[in-house]
């Protein structure tokens, strides 16, 4: 018989894991399989008794009552003994688990945004009122989680669990996230969520406010990579991935073999960060924004299909890591961190820069310059002498009073471009010089649009 013994507190975290989705749309269905996980590895006055070889049947006329129905539908209220009849707070809430109901709920409606009337009518139905086929499904589901090995049309128990978001105890007093627990977000909003998280006399006083564009007919989809990806990094070594992804660089489907190094969101969606094949196949490193993702699937290190650039890192992946993504972001504006970088030199209209540009942070490289600096920048940097005095001549007619601005970027970011034309009209690339032309052809085709006919 197994020995490992189940003691997790079904807080927001292992329910999450365990819903491999929308923790909102499966929120029963969680606290179900953790149900499950005590009736097969609790402690003794928990734990079903079966052997470690069993059946769905075996595990079915152990766990219910004689009198539980064995066909298809859903049981009716047939004996207020059996399990069946149990509601979800009842399984929640007592003793042996230890938590309060008050602050699990106030836990599960900050996470999953589900409605407080909605979490209560769930709270009150039987948890295991539903049909054998659900059952037989949270078997499945149970052993591609790695709680189960299913053999021979039988389920054993494992011999060691699966990692997973573990709380041995009930933690939801916890009043503070920790830095540990934020250091994914900027260092400066670190301490902001620290002391506003919680609410002020009950009125939550601190929000943030992100744009995340992708349709929610896709939530399920990208919390289903973010679950998968998850279980990837678990493993050691990390395996690659085969990707089928929905290119809107190239605009059709395709195939990447890659290695995957971390999530970001940025630009308003979610991406994985991964180097192998590209698209376009014209660079090592890319950004999938986990919405266009189609498949996943995962591929042993000796598989042929693994590109050459990708297999020469196996075993080692030092520069295959969040750190050295970090640090290229940090080398050059712009998300696309694996793309060139060049030298930008920017004037911004006096008036706008005092108010809007000057004591901000933009990038580590974005730097305040002289406009003696700026004449320099272009003698330095120009290096075709027909732009250069071509630029020479357009600094002159600018005023020295106005800001100027140096920076290095990532050649064709999308975010950059977008970010120039934010700016538009208060702000002017001067060089580099195709950038310059770009832009100038992209405003004359927009003043198109408003001309009167």
């Amino acid at each position: 018989m197994s020995f490992l013994v189940f003691q997790d507190v079904p807080q927001v975290e292992l329910l999450q894991w365990l819903a491999r989705g929308s923790l909102k749309q499966n929120l029963l269905r969680a606290i179900r399989l953790w149900v499950w996980l005590r009736s097969l590895y609790g402690e003794n006055s928990e734990r079903v008794i079966l052997d470690d070889c069993f059946s769905y049947a075996d595990w079915r006329n152990a766990f219910f009552s004689p009198t539980h129905p064995k066909g298809e539908e859903i049981p009716s209220k047939h004996d207020s003994h059996c399990l069946c009849a149990k509601t979800t707070a009842e399984w929640l809430f007592n003793e042996k688990t230890g938590i309060v109901p008050s602050q699990w709920q106030k836990s599960m409606l900050a996470h999953t945004g589900i409605d407080a009337s909605a979490l209560e009518k769930l709270l009150q139905q039987p948890l295991f009122g539903v049909t054998r086929r659900s059952l037989q499904s949270d078997l499945e589901t149970l052993a591609k989680l790695g709680w189960l090995i299913y053999k021979n049309q039988k389920y054993y128990r494992v011999s060691e669990f699966p990692p997973r978001p573990v709380t041995l105890t009930n933690e939801t007093n916890s009043s503070k996230l920790s830095a540990y627990e934020l250091n994914f977000l900027h260092p400066d909003l670190v301490e902001i969520v620290q002391n506003h998280s919680q609410k002020i006399n009950g009125i939550q006083r601190f929000f943030l406010q992100l744009d995340y564009v992708i349709p929610s007919s896709t939530i399920d989809l990208v919390s289903n990579w973010q679950y998968e990806l998850r279980q990837l990094w678990s493993k050691t070594p990390v395996p690659p991935i085969k990707l089928t992804y929905n290119s809107a660089k190239i605009g059709k489907f395709v195939t990447c073999v890659v290695y995957p190094v971390c999530i970001y969101y940025m630009q308003r969606a979610v991406y994985l960060c991964a180097y192998g094949e590209s698209p376009d196949r014209k660079s090592n490193w890319y950004n999938f924004r986990l919405d266009r993702i189609q498949d996943i699937t995962t591929l042993e290190w000796n598989n042929a299909q693994i590109p050459q650039n990708l297999q020469q890192h196996y075993p080692k992946f030092s520069c295959l890591s969040p750190d050295y993504i970090a640090q290229e972001m940090s080398n050059a504006w712009g998300f696309d961190f694996y793309l060139p970088s060049s030298l930008m030199l920017l004037r911004f209209d006096r008036d706008y820069n005092e108010r809007y540009i000057q004591n901000t942070i933009r990038h580590e490289t974005f730097k305040a310059i002289t406009y003696q600096q700026a004449q320099s920048l272009i003698c330095h940097e120009v290096t075709q002498l027909q732009h250069q005095e071509s630029l020479l001549k357009i600094l002159v007619n600018r005023s020295p009073q106005d800001a100027y601005y140096q920076v290095y970027y990532r050649h064709s970011d999308n975010g950059i471009m977008m970010r120039l034309r934010a700016w538009r009209p208060k702000c002017e690339v001067i060089f580099p010089y195709e950038l310059r032309q770009s832009i100038a052809a992209d405003v004359f085709k927009e003043l198109q649009l408003y001309k009167q006919n």
